[in-house]
């Protein structure tokens, strides 16, 4: 049931009860469009069996596949043409105020962002709950029990995770909430509308649907990357203690740790194994790969959409390649990998094609995304490399140049690159510049610089001098500061729940 339709039949209640008893009774409000079970106005059958629950549990694995709009593209646009690494791509609104710094209540995809995590995160607590009760009546098995309720949960504080990292924090919501009725809805509207929580207290809430799942989550497989397994639980455990407002460096090192070290995981020994196309069988180069922690997959004959975005599609070469795309590679990014003569990963990440635009580049030789540049190559929800860079940061971050060091050089042999020279390694301060540099290129177009800037404080020195470094940037409508390092919440949510309050600065 979406929050604007609650909303009015709050509305319906206040003013129908003044003038009809029935309601006291006979709940006004139909079942959730998330339940397959059974309301009252005290009580919420949430899943009515034990297919209910298998069906519910292959709803949250598919929303990965069918919400790329979120749960990827505007990821990635946020983390790369807010920062540094591309530009914006297209002239539109949706995309240009995140190159410019103009980011308001108003701004599309913040609108769409907000509203579907948290219908992700509610579609989770059909599970989580279901589960609870089915688990009570007898209805399932306890192994059965923990592990769904542990991918529900790993599901969950991912998509919490990422609202915490846009805006600072979100409204917390566990539970699936009773039917409004006017005998309750004094009880039961603030679970539908309520204020946002703290960060730590966001946080706390994301850490224990993880350390939970990292006790009764499944192992994690060596045929199929897409389960949310205790491997994943740990690898987001450690990108979540790197975060400033938990941050906790031996918990990052210890978790990383616990990932590389589980059998099965490894860097693939080929960088373009991880992007590459097999135009013969027109298939991606692999899936399931030993470095993919949570893979997304699209098999020939079903594929995803969003490769449309970025670029052309190699399984279609000349398929809506008729208008400018997303999130263009910058001059800066493409100087950065050049100057570190690092072509291996440049080739993976950047391509050139002719087209008919030029927004930022002659349009006989513009450069595009290439790390989703088919239908059916694999997303990557988590990859080892970032946490093998995390780890590497929480080394630097306490002193310990040399397994900081020893860390990056396994990501760069992998590049073809050298050793890092003495004088990056010499302090505390130049091995963090060291495993930032390392990032940028490790991790180009995957939607993580913005949120390393953030992380290591960069965000004013890095973006308000950009458009000196990059001739090809549209020139800032207001410079950076503290403030934007959340984004605004989007006027429809402020519309919807009066509880909210915008963050500073918008």
């Amino acid at each position: 049931m979406k929050t604007k339709y609650i909303k009015f039949m709050v509305m319906g209640v206040v003013a129908t009860s003044l003038t009809a008893c029935s309601l006291d009774t006979e709940p006004i409000s139909s079942p959730s469009e998330l339940t397959e079970g059974r309301q009252t106005d005290t009580t919420t059958a949430v899943l009515k069996d034990r297919e209910a629950a298998i069906s519910q549990r292959t709803v949250l694995y598919q929303l990965f596949r069918n919400r790329q709009e979120h749960m990827h593209l505007d990821y990635v646009l946020l983390g790369e043409a807010h920062a540094d690494n591309a530009y914006a791509g297209t002239t539109g609104q949706e995309t240009i105020p995140l190159e410019t710094n103009a980011l308001d209540a108003t701004t599309g995809t913040l609108g769409r962002d907000w509203s579907r995590y948290l219908e992700d995160i509610a579609k989770a607590n059909v599970l989580i709950n279901g589960v609870e009760q089915l688990k009570e009546n007898g209805q399932i098995r306890d192994d059965d029990y923990r592990q769904w309720r542990a991918e529900g949960q790993i599901f969950r504080a991912l998509m919490m995770f990422r609202m915490v990292r846009m805006w600072g924090s979100l409204p917390i919501i566990t539970k699936v909430a009773k039917t409004i009725t006017s005998a309750n809805i004094k009880e039961v509207y603030p679970t539908y509308f309520p204020p946002r929580s703290t960060t730590e207290e966001c946080y706390r809430q994301i850490i224990s649907d993880l350390e939970y799942a990292d006790q009764n989550a499944p192992d994690i497989s060596t045929t199929d990357r897409t389960i949310m397994s205790k491997t994943v639980a740990q690898a987001l455990l450690c990108k979540v203690y790197a975060e400033k407002a938990v941050q906790d460096y031996d918990k990052v090192i210890a978790y990383a740790q616990k990932v590389r070290n589980t059998t099965g995981v490894a860097l693939e020994p080929d960088f373009k194994t991880l992007w590459g196309w097999d135009d013969t069988k027109k298939d991606c180069l692999k899936r399931n790969t030993s470095e993919g922690l949570l893979e997304v997959h699209w098999l020939p004959g079903s594929g995803n959409w969003e490769s449309w975005m970025y670029g052309r599609s190699l399984e279609d070469y000349n398929n809506a390649f008729t208008w400018a795309k997303w999130v263009t590679p910058s001059r800066d990014l493409i100087k950065d990998f050049t100057d570190e003569n690092d072509t291996t990963r440049l080739n993976q990440t950047v391509v050139y094609y002719s087209c008919g635009w030029s927004n930022y580049y002659p349009a006989s030789h513009y450069a595009f995304m290439y790390k989703l540049r088919s239908g059916y190559n694999n997303e990557y929800v988590v990859r080892l490399a970032d946490i093998i860079l995390l780890e590497a940061e929480a080394y630097a971050a306490k002193g310990d140049t040399q397994n900081s060091a020893k860390l990056v050089n396994m990501i760069r042999q992998r590049a073809k690159l050298k050793v890092l020279t003495a004088d990056k390694t010499a302090s505390k301060e130049k091995m963090l510049e060291a495993v930032l540099h390392e990032r940028r290129l490790e991790l180009a177009m995957e939607g993580e610089r913005w949120y390393d800037l953030c992380r290591y404080d960069k965000v004013e020195e890095v973006m308000n001098t950009l458009t000196g470094r990059d001739v090809g940037r549209l020139p800032l409508v207001r410079q950076f500061d503290k403030n934007q390092y959340l984004m605004p919440i989007p006027q429809s949510a402020l519309d919807e729940n009066q509880n909210l309050q915008q963050n500073p600065g918008y």
